[in-house]
């Protein structure tokens, strides 16, 4: 793939990366797969040409790996002793759409990492998520986890800064510049454009005033996010770079199987023509019956030049083989759903997909224990220093306390009626026994039957018990009067 000398090697790695994930990674070849000879009469070598099929393997992966963290019905709920701030989370949760957010940060993160950026707009909390090729962070040395800034720096074209706002010479229009901003504990720093000739030559670039803010939230507003365990101190291991070799080869290979397949549908034509010599000066040979090779030959005949099915099927069980490989590799879903003839309980799911929810389930700790939880956390922070609180869903929260902020994850497959059965017994012997509190259980139970507030779902229960006390106690004065009006 091209590559950008004026890039680090870990972004020029990133942006591979991030290409191969949207199916990018063969946009630079010229050549369709179909082409065979270039304008100038050469051959063109398999690898120079686009495959005319994308298995797009590893971003099945990543989104089925996705799907099982922030879908809809895996989001996970969040718990927090404070009623008030877990009222404040789930409302924020809802508004802002963080299951989108959160996913589109797991799908970005799979290359190796990603960051989120929390933004306070006239007194509304706002999450963005930031691509990390482009991003440098610098760690505390007294203490490694800390952020203390985070510096974005990328290419633009004159043309896009114009559309800014920039003043741009307009002579300037195909020029690269040099665009910058960095984010500290105080500021969002933002800087002049500077053009690329000017930066090699070693000038700096000076701040923007008009745009630079003072967010005034004593803390930085960016969580940085590694992917999975094995990185480096910047970034994790990505999702699926083990399978990306595979991948190509089955591009490549079902390209081949398809180009056989419309060869055999159309297959050469071969006529032995006596007197008429080689057939082939000046006409290109393009395939098919239309273009029919003609040869020298006493006895004259034709023929097709047809190809069995055997090497297609080869083909197929070849790249059935590469594909059991690739996702073994990086831990995706094997199974078969048509060899599923009925329904199955969510241990059964569970123990068919291991590979995958292994995989899910490490990708929980980076993204759930630790990027959603951090962000819950800075969220209540930003309460306290903002004045008057922050606005969420209408309402105003101020001081919220982020202690003890937990998240309860929702189970990987829906249970069964008999799954349920199973669960709500052995949370009722656990209750019972003194071995669990109820609190505790109906946060058990809040997954499966869709609870969003347990403090409120408490509080209903409470009151529907006390209603039935009360309806208890006046049955017996009920009773007595039913008797007295029938004697009378």
């Amino acid at each position: 793939m091209p590559t950008d000398s004026d890039l680090s090697p870990r972004c020029r790695r990133l942006l591979a990366l991030d290409a191969v994930l949207s199916g990018a990674q063969y946009d630079h070849l010229r050549h369709a797969f179909s082409d065979e000879i270039s304008g100038a009469g050469e051959y063109i070598p398999l690898n120079n040409r686009r495959p005319s099929v994308r298995t797009n393997l590893c971003r099945t992966v990543v989104d089925d790996s996705v799907s099982l963290l922030f879908s809809e019905a895996h989001f996970p709920t969040a718990h927090a002793p404070d009623a008030r701030t877990a009222e404040a989370l789930m409302a924020w949760m809802k508004e802002r759409r963080l299951n989108e957010i959160m996913a589109d940060a797991a799908t970005r993160g799979s290359v190796g990492s990603v960051a989120l950026l929390l933004r306070v707009l006239r007194g509304k909390p706002f999450v963005s998520v930031l691509p990390t090729a482009t991003l440098t962070p610098t760690w505390d040395p007294e203490d490694p986890d800390s952020l203390l800034s985070v510096t974005e720096r990328y290419k633009v074209r004159g043309t896009e800064l114009r559309a800014r706002g920039y003043a741009i010479p307009a002579d300037a229009d195909s020029a690269s510049f040099w665009f910058q901003r960095s984010w500290d504990s105080d500021s969002e720093t933002w800087y002049l454009p500077i053009s690329v000739s000017d930066a090699r030559d070693g000038k700096l670039p000076a701040v923007d005033a008009d745009r630079t803010i003072q967010h005034g939230l004593g803390f930085l507003p960016v969580i940085w996010i590694r992917n999975l365990p094995g990185g480096d101190e910047i970034d994790g291991m990505s999702t699926f770079e083990p399978a990306i070799s595979t991948a190509i080869e089955c591009d490549y290979q079902l390209s081949q199987a398809g180009r056989g397949l419309k060869y055999a549908s159309d297959p050469r034509l071969v006529i032995r023509d006596p007197g008429t010599g080689v057939d082939g000066g000046s006409r290109p040979i393009t395939g098919g019956a239309a273009n029919a090779i003609v040869l020298s030959d006493p006895q004259a005949d034709a023929r097709f030049l047809e190809i069995n099915g055997s090497a297609a099927t080869a083909v197929l069980e070849y790249v059935s083989r590469l594909r059991s490989i690739a996702l073994e590799s990086i831990h995706g879903n094997r199974a078969d759903p048509e060899r599923l003839s009925a329904a199955q309980s969510g241990r059964a799911m569970e123990l068919l997909n291991s590979g995958l929810l292994n995989l899910a389930d490490r990708l929980r700790t980076s993204y759930g224990e630790g990027a959603l939880l951090s962000l819950y956390r800075m969220l209540c922070q930003a309460s306290r220093k903002i004045r008057g609180g922050l606005v969420i869903a209408g309402e105003r929260y101020a001081d919220l306390d982020e202690t003890g902020i937990t998240l309860t994850w929702q189970p990987w497959f829906a249970p069964t009626s008999h799954d349920k059965a199973e669960q709500a017994s052995t949370l009722r012997q656990l209750v019972d026994g003194g071995l669990m509190s109820r609190s505790t259980a109906r946060r058990q139970l809040a997954g499966t039957y869709d609870v969003d507030d347990d403090h409120a779902e408490a509080d209903a229960i409470s009151a529907d018990e006390a209603a039935s006390i009360a309806r208890a106690d006046t049955m017996p004065a009920v009773q007595t009067k039913a008797a007295a009006d029938v004697e009378s």
